[in-house]
């Protein structure tokens, strides 16, 4: 086991270097930006089809009303993820130009939305009534036409930075304002990004015989094919679980390669189930649902079973107070209390949990007759309740869910049981010293117990931080009692995680402990990616262990304005979640 956890340190630093790659970071930040048109559009189609489900008919104007909500929301999804896209990896590529050179985000954001029209959608003419109409074709402009938004986005900001950065621009005299002067400024780069897309449209249809969009599904419809057996659901979540168990956010690097026929496919299920077919796609969106059964490593059972059948302290603790967030998907609690991040003890049943539970998954839709499934739910929505939804309420959904509960449970029992042994172990061991009263198992306060939770989490804490090695590691040392009086009156606090779950208890618990301690503190909870336009509001803005890979990159953007950047590790962060005072405690003693 050792070996195992030397092999990932040994590694780590590369798996890092993924996590911190540009034009990943735009594509999933992009792709956030867009969620709220997934989560929206999914509610009107709910309204629009799930009361038939029960015999209830609503009045066709209201179900053609939602229908064209969903088309005008989902279906130009496509569009919208290229201006977002372009828009974060603008942010990215400011950070990398020249001294008072800037590329102009909001122009890379349209231009990018006009050259994903290029490069994903048809233009031809038809006649209606007697009269030629020119028409769209429409069917790229949504999911389907993710791979043309992303590529436009990065060839605008690329064709942008390298007019920005050579002085390719119209210039004005300088008493013109900068308004003015700027979209003067974005017409050559502005013009040749698009040129450029309109070209290669060209050479691809004139070449293939097919607009770009369709290009990429074709070329990478083997590789779509092959992920979608059991193999390559496997490698999918496999790889997400890896890279999480390592301390690197794992759907951040995995899931944005997978996400356009993820999404397609599940809009295809939806259109076969509103046509009465069985939908038979097992790679889908919320196929996370089941390979992240309460979050990566599908870890909604372990809680429960921490609290019934451990014995050690620390895991019982751990299981009472990640019982309700893991339940919603928040499962970072768990994660570094137990600790199960770079826990060689919890590497086998982390990874294999979330692959037995797809593979299961894709048999019951093969075989059995389970729906794939078909409509959106938000990401936080408890497992069990979001598959019966999302498999247009099936009975045999319910079947599904209790066998993948119970063979996680079988899976995780072991190892965790073999934690609890070296857990309780070294509690008997501490009380021992501490001459204390044990029967085998420790009997000790909270307070001599923490030592042994240092002590268990010490060889995989130093690592379990994507950052560790990078200046986050500086973190400033707790102050004097002089220091820790430090005014934080009218502070604002920004607290970023992956997706605003993780950094919503920080958040609160820094709110709770202000009005405890009387202070006049504003805290708010974000997702790393969605700050760029707010960030200048706060004064203090704190990465979430998740996110704490993205150190150096927030670090240029807080210098910059004057914002104090925090980073607590893993275990640090779970402990101000659950001690209001403390967390205000702490933003004292880490303030210049």
């Amino acid at each position: 086991m050792d070996a195992i956890v030397k092999m990932l340190e040994k590694h780590q630093p590369f798996f890092e270097k993924i996590s911190r790659n540009i034009y990943l970071q735009a594509i999933k930040d992009g792709f956030l930006g867009c969620m709220p048109i997934v989560l929206t559009s999914s509610i009107f189609l709910l309204i629009a089809t799930l009361p038939g489900v029960v015999g209830i008919t609503l009045p066709q104007p209201l179900i053609d009303w939602c229908n064209k909500l969903y088309n005008f929301t989902m279906g130009v999804m496509g569009i919208m993820v290229a201006g977002t896209t372009a828009k974060n990896f603008t942010a990215s590529m400011n950070r990398r130009m020249p001294a008072g050179k800037v590329l102009n985000d909001g122009s890379t954001m349209v231009a990018a939305q006009c050259s994903m029209l290029l490069l994903a959608v048809t233009q031809f003419t038809t006649k209606f009534n007697g009269s030629e109409l020119s028409v769209f074709d429409c069917t790229s402009m949504g999911t389907r036409g993710l791979f043309s938004a992303y590529i436009a986005a990065f060839i605008t900001v690329w064709v942008y930075k390298f007019c920005v950065s050579r002085d390719l621009t119209i210039k004005l005299p300088k008493e013109v304002p900068g308004a003015i002067a700027q979209n003067f400024r974005d017409i050559i780069p502005f013009g040749g990004a698009v040129i450029i897309c309109g070209i290669i449209d060209v050479v691809v249809r004139n070449l293939m015989g097919v607009p770009f969009s369709e290009l990429l599904i074709k070329l990478l419809s083997p590789l779509f094919t092959a992920a979608e057996n059991y193999p390559g659901l496997i490698l999918i979540q496999a790889a997400t679980a890896f890279f999480w168990f390592i301390g690197v956010h794992g759907p951040s690097i995995v899931q944005p390669g997978i996400d356009p026929i993820r999404l397609a496919n599940q809009a295809e299920n939806l259109q076969v189930l509103l046509a009465g077919g069985h939908p038979a796609h097992s790679l889908t969106f919320n196929m996370s649902l089941v390979g992240e059964f309460g979050g990566t490593g599908a870890t909604f059972i372990v809680p429960l079973l921490l609290i019934l059948f451990m014995k050690s302290k620390q895991l019982k603790a751990v299981g009472k107070a990640s019982i309700v967030p893991v339940a919603f998907a928040v499962n970072e609690p768990l994660l570094f209390g137990a600790p199960m991040i770079l826990n060689p003890y919890m590497l086998i049943p982390f990874v294999a949990a979330g692959c037995v539970n797809v593979s299961v998954a894709k048999f019951f839709i093969d075989n059995v007759g389970m729906n794939g499934f078909s409509f959106v739910v938000p990401w936080a929505t408890p497992a069990p309740i979001g598959i019966f939804i999302t498999t247009n309420f099936q009975l045999i959904a319910l079947v599904f869910v209790a066998i993948i509960i119970l063979l996680d449970a079988i899976i995780y029992l072991p190892f965790l049981k073999a934690y609890d042994k070296l857990l309780c172990d070294q509690e008997a061991e501490r009380a021992a010293e501490l001459g204390l009263e044990s029967d085998g198992a420790a009997t000790i306060t909270a307070s001599t117990s923490a030592p042994a939770v240092e002590q268990t989490a010490a060889s995989v804490e130093p690592t379990a931080a994507a950052a560790d090695s990078k200046p986050v590691a500086d973190q400033p040392e707790p102050a004097s009692d002089a220091s820790a009086k430090k005014d934080v009156d009218g502070l604002k606090v920004l607290v970023l995680c992956a997706g605003a779950g993780t950094s919503a208890m920080l958040a609160n618990a820094i709110k709770e402990g202000a009005a405890q301690t009387g202070e006049n503190i504003a805290s708010s909870a974000g997702a790393y990616g969605q700050h760029t336009a707010i960030m200048d509001q706060y004064d203090v803005i704190v990465l979430a262990p998740q996110v704490r890979s993205y150190y150096n990159d927030m670090k240029a953007d807080t210098d910059r304005l004057g914002i104090k950047l925090l980073a607590p590790r893993g275990k640090e962060y779970i402990d101000l979640t659950r001690d209001p005072a403390g967390a205000i405690k702490w933003l004292r003693e880490n303030l210049d």
